[in-house]
Protein backbone atom coordinates (compact mmCIF):
# COMPACT_ATOMS: atom_id res chain seq x y z
CA UNK A 1 0.00 0.00 0.00
CA UNK A 2 1.37 3.38 -0.99
CA UNK A 3 1.18 6.22 1.50
CA UNK A 4 1.15 9.81 0.32
CA UNK A 5 2.01 12.69 2.62
CA UNK A 6 -0.43 15.57 2.86
CA UNK A 7 0.30 18.76 0.98
CA UNK A 8 2.67 20.97 2.92
CA UNK A 9 4.25 18.12 4.88
CA UNK A 10 7.77 19.03 5.97
CA UNK A 11 10.17 16.32 7.11
CA UNK A 12 11.78 17.73 10.26
CA UNK A 13 14.49 15.49 11.70
CA UNK A 14 14.60 16.18 15.43
CA UNK A 15 17.42 13.81 16.38
CA UNK A 16 20.17 15.51 14.36
CA UNK A 17 23.43 15.85 16.28
CA UNK A 18 23.06 19.65 16.07
CA UNK A 19 20.03 19.37 18.37
CA UNK A 20 21.98 17.80 21.24
CA UNK A 21 24.00 20.85 22.35
CA UNK A 22 27.44 19.31 21.82
CA UNK A 23 26.39 15.82 22.85
CA UNK A 24 25.68 12.83 20.66
CA UNK A 25 22.95 10.25 21.08
CA UNK A 26 24.40 6.86 22.06
CA UNK A 27 22.39 3.66 22.49
CA UNK A 28 23.56 0.93 24.89
CA UNK A 29 22.13 -2.61 24.95
CA UNK A 30 22.99 -5.41 27.39
CA UNK A 31 22.58 -8.67 25.47
CA UNK A 32 20.71 -11.55 27.16
CA UNK A 33 19.17 -9.24 29.76
CA UNK A 34 15.70 -8.52 28.47
CA UNK A 35 14.55 -6.88 31.67
CA UNK A 36 15.84 -3.90 29.66
CA UNK A 37 13.53 -4.43 26.70
CA UNK A 38 15.38 -2.08 24.36
CA UNK A 39 18.67 -0.29 24.07
CA UNK A 40 18.93 2.63 26.46
CA UNK A 41 19.54 6.04 24.87
CA UNK A 42 21.90 8.62 26.37
CA UNK A 43 22.98 12.09 25.19
CA UNK A 44 26.75 12.01 25.82
CA UNK A 45 29.72 14.21 25.01
CA UNK A 46 31.95 12.65 22.32
CA UNK A 47 34.95 13.44 24.57
CA UNK A 48 33.68 11.26 27.44
CA UNK A 49 36.18 8.47 28.22
CA UNK A 50 34.77 5.00 27.56
CA UNK A 51 35.50 4.04 31.17
CA UNK A 52 33.28 6.91 32.33
CA UNK A 53 30.49 5.56 30.14
CA UNK A 54 30.59 2.42 32.27
CA UNK A 55 31.01 4.05 35.68
CA UNK A 56 28.89 7.18 35.28
CA UNK A 57 26.22 6.21 32.75
CA UNK A 58 25.78 2.45 32.54
CA UNK A 59 26.19 1.63 36.24
CA UNK A 60 23.29 3.77 37.54
CA UNK A 61 20.95 2.23 34.95
CA UNK A 62 22.03 -1.39 34.63
CA UNK A 63 23.00 -2.02 38.28
CA UNK A 64 19.29 -2.47 39.00
CA UNK A 65 19.77 -5.98 37.58
CA UNK A 66 21.20 -8.59 39.99
CA UNK A 67 23.69 -9.81 37.33
CA UNK A 68 25.37 -6.41 37.08
CA UNK A 69 27.45 -6.90 40.24
CA UNK A 70 28.70 -10.22 38.81
CA UNK A 71 30.11 -8.82 35.55
CA UNK A 72 33.69 -9.79 34.79
CA UNK A 73 34.50 -6.56 32.89
CA UNK A 74 37.70 -7.82 31.21
CA UNK A 75 35.67 -10.70 29.71
CA UNK A 76 32.87 -8.50 28.32
CA UNK A 77 32.36 -8.80 24.56
CA UNK A 78 31.67 -5.43 22.92
CA UNK A 79 30.29 -4.31 19.59
CA UNK A 80 29.73 -0.84 18.23
CA UNK A 81 27.44 -0.50 15.25
CA UNK A 82 27.63 -4.26 14.66
CA UNK A 83 31.43 -4.51 14.67
CA UNK A 84 33.36 -6.28 17.45
CA UNK A 85 35.82 -4.05 19.24
CA UNK A 86 37.91 -3.82 22.40
CA UNK A 87 37.36 -0.42 23.94
CA UNK A 88 40.22 1.68 25.24
CA UNK A 89 38.82 2.74 28.61
CA UNK A 90 40.96 5.88 28.73
CA UNK A 91 40.11 7.04 25.19
CA UNK A 92 37.04 9.08 24.32
CA UNK A 93 33.86 7.67 22.87
CA UNK A 94 34.78 9.37 19.60
CA UNK A 95 38.26 7.80 19.59
CA UNK A 96 36.63 4.41 20.25
CA UNK A 97 34.54 4.82 17.09
CA UNK A 98 31.30 5.79 18.82
CA UNK A 99 29.37 8.32 16.74
CA UNK A 100 25.98 10.04 16.90
CA UNK A 101 23.28 7.35 17.12
CA UNK A 102 25.81 4.52 17.52
CA UNK A 103 24.61 1.31 19.13
CA UNK A 104 26.96 -0.19 21.71
CA UNK A 105 26.12 -3.77 22.69
CA UNK A 106 27.80 -5.65 25.50
CA UNK A 107 27.58 -9.36 26.21
CA UNK A 108 28.58 -10.76 29.58
CA UNK A 109 29.77 -14.37 29.23
CA UNK A 110 28.29 -16.65 31.88
CA UNK A 111 25.51 -14.23 32.78
CA UNK A 112 22.19 -14.98 31.13
CA UNK A 113 19.74 -12.96 33.19
CA UNK A 114 17.78 -13.86 36.31
CA UNK A 115 18.17 -17.62 36.84
CA UNK A 116 19.31 -18.02 33.23
CA UNK A 117 16.02 -16.74 31.81
CA UNK A 118 17.59 -13.88 29.80
CA UNK A 119 15.58 -11.40 31.92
Amino acid sequence: MTINARDGYVDIVKDKVENFHGNQLVYVCWDDHLIFSAAQAFPLPPEMPFGALISEVMTPVFNLHPDFAKIDWPAVEWTVDGEKFSPDMEASLKDNGVDHKSLIRFKTPGLMGINGTRY
